[in-house]
């Protein structure tokens, strides 16, 4: 049976300047939960998770951003569970003393530090990576039912241009017998028409993703994107038995795997998906269990590390592509990133 674990066109993202920005905010995390007809007292929790993420960016750091999107994972009976994540990202002073700042009271601003109590008591899941000078990324996840698991952990950046209604990268993962598909298109150029290229890869991908070799998607992409203006298309499929990774990209949608801190890239070749394809070619690699799959369009740097983060590497994939949004966004393309762990229980 096959599952979304994540798709781009289900975010929102809110700018934090200003006290209005905080009701701006509420109102998305709201608009989000009424379109998945969110149960009511799960909508509840999630506006004051929201509420409170938002108040500590404006109040501790001045500005940042929060970011809501839909997400997906497995209730105990085996039925897909829908959830809504939250990831409050800001470049402020951070935090030197978690547990301090995680008590009611305790607050670095002068005031009381109870947004953070607040935010653990309301999510079903919590998770923070900050460093001191170097700011917060917070992630807090309300379920729509509860005990829901995610073998698959991923997270998942797809923000446009700014001034640009849409975002002419796409994003879409899912996972069928326990074998993960992601995929991300950068249409050229953005706006959109771009968006509109990246769209039609992604409808058409979504609709065979098992069935063909991730070079063979390439190459059906190729024919059903030649009425857009075209795209760069990277495809990974992921199989954790047979321990490899199975990739092919067209195009400067960069990829790398990392293992035990250790990065591997793999190869894309030239050209535009719809236009411009001489080939595309497969290539596997090593995988295992608690390996990380980080995938990215040229909106972010190329020579981003996460060796000035100790224990990131660690983190849930989400804090991660937090981390490389808010410090290696070039701020002049649209910017997708998907990051994806499968996590083995103990």
């Amino acid at each position: 049976m096959e599952n979304v674990l994540t798709a781009s066109r289900t975010e929102e993202v809110v700018a934090i300047n200003e006290s209005a920005d905080v009701a701006a905010a509420r109102r998305a995390g709201s608009d989000l939960a009424r379109r998945l007809d969110f149960p009511s007292e799960e909508a509840a929790r999630l506006a004051l998770v929201v509420t409170e993420a938002a108040s500590n960016i404006l109040k501790h750091a001045g500005r940042g951003e929060v970011l809501l999107r839909t997400v997906h994972a497995l209730a105990s009976d085996g039925k897909n569970v829908r959830g809504i994540e939250l990831l409050a990202i800001d470049g402020g002073a951070g935090m030197s003393d978690m547990p301090s700042s995680m008590a009611d009271g305790m607050s670095t601003a002068g005031s009381y530090g109870v947004g953070l109590g607040a935010i653990q008591r309301q999510s079903d899941e919590l998770e923070i990576f900050t460093l001191p000078d170097q700011g917060t990324i917070l992630r807090a996840v309300v379920w729509e039912t509860p005990g829901a698991t995610e073998q698959w952990k991923n997270g998942l950046i797809c923000v446009p241009l700014a001034g640009e209604h849409a975002c002419g990268d796409a994003v879409w993962a899912a996972v069928s017998d326990d074998n993960a598909l992601l995929m991300i298109s950068d249409g050229l150029g953005h706006g959109e028409a771009a968006a509109e290229a990246s769209d039609a890869a992604v409808s058409l991908i979504s609709e065979i993703a098992f069935k063909l070799e991730p070079a063979d998607l390439v190459l059906r992409a190729h024919r059903g994107l030649q009425r857009t203006r075209g795209a760069a298309l990277a495809i990974a499929r992921i199989d954790p038995y047979a321990g490899k990774v199975s990739f092919s990209g067209v195009g400067n949608i960069a990829a790398c795997i990392v293992i035990g801190g250790v990065r591997r890239h793999l190869v894309s070749h030239n050209g535009i998906v719809g236009h411009n394809l001489r080939k595309a070619q497969q290539f596997d690699s090593p995988w295992q269990d608690e390996a990380l799959l980080i995938l990215h369009s040229d909106g972010l740097v190329s020579r981003w590390s996460l060796d000035g983060y100790p224990g990131l590497d660690r983190a849930h994939p989400a804090l991660i592509a937090g981390v490389l949004y808010r410090d290696f966004y070039r701020g002049r393309d649209d910017v997708s990133i998907l990051v994806v762990r499968r996590e083995v229980a103990a």
